[in-house]
């Protein structure tokens, strides 16, 4: 297993096995549907390269494992290993949450200051809500859509269906389903209708009483 997991990193850091090396091979087996692996064999190297092609790929992955990679392990230092547990742990940790905040629910997470939920899948394709807010036995629906969402032929007749499974879930859950509009301004997605937490504070207060 260790020596399979090598060539493994190895063949996918150097590209031995893509397609422009070895051939679209997908299409080729699909094509020919052989029954038994000496068909494929057979086939693979009058059709698309001899067997001395990959002869050579596989020479080459030999010289980058004890050439190359050997050469860049000699120069890992016990510190290097130190500072990229480190990193991982805690810098790369810290970048991932920073990016879940800039996403639109981590936006309303931190700005009402409870727990926004994905939703169930179920809830996804019964109810048109894509998180939730628990509030002590009832829940708060979200559907997040694009800026100008409503102005796109397409979704008008969606509307009125979405509109009334939104109405089941209130009825199921106690909390009403909001709309929560996002936009992007370069590579960030900002709330549309900041208006809308306020309603949703509105609405965790109702159902709090």
């Amino acid at each position: 297993m260790p020596k399979e997991w090598i060539l493994n990193q190895a063949n996918m850091r150097w590209g031995l096995t893509k397609k422009n090396r070895v051939g679209p091979v997908a299409e080729h087996i699909r094509k020919l549907s052989p029954k038994v692996l000496e068909e494929w064999e057979r086939y693979y190297y009058e059709k698309v390269y001899p067997p001395k092609h990959l002869e050579e790929l596989g020479s080459r992955l030999y010289v980058k494992i004890t050439e190359v990679c050997q050469a860049e392990i000699e120069n890992i230092t016990e510190g290097d290993c130190i500072e990229f547990i480190k990193q991982l742990v805690i810098q790369r940790t810290f970048d991932g949450y920073q990016s879940e905040i800039q996403t639109i629910y981590g936006q309303l997470q931190e700005a009402l200051g409870v727990p926004v939920e994905p939703a169930p899948d179920e809830w996804d394709r019964g109810f048109n809500v894509d998180f939730f807010i628990r509030v002590r036995d009832k829940y708060i629906g979200l559907q997040i859509k694009p800026a100008g969402y409503a102005y796109i032929p397409q979704i008008i007749n969606e509307f009125e269906f979405q509109k009334a499974s939104h109405k089941k879930f209130t009825e199921r859950f106690g909390g009403n389903v909001f709309y929560v509009i996002s936009v992007t301004e370069g590579k960030r997605k900002l709330i549309h209708n900041p208006e809308v937490i306020e309603e949703i504070r509105d609405e965790i207060a109702r159902l709090e009483r």
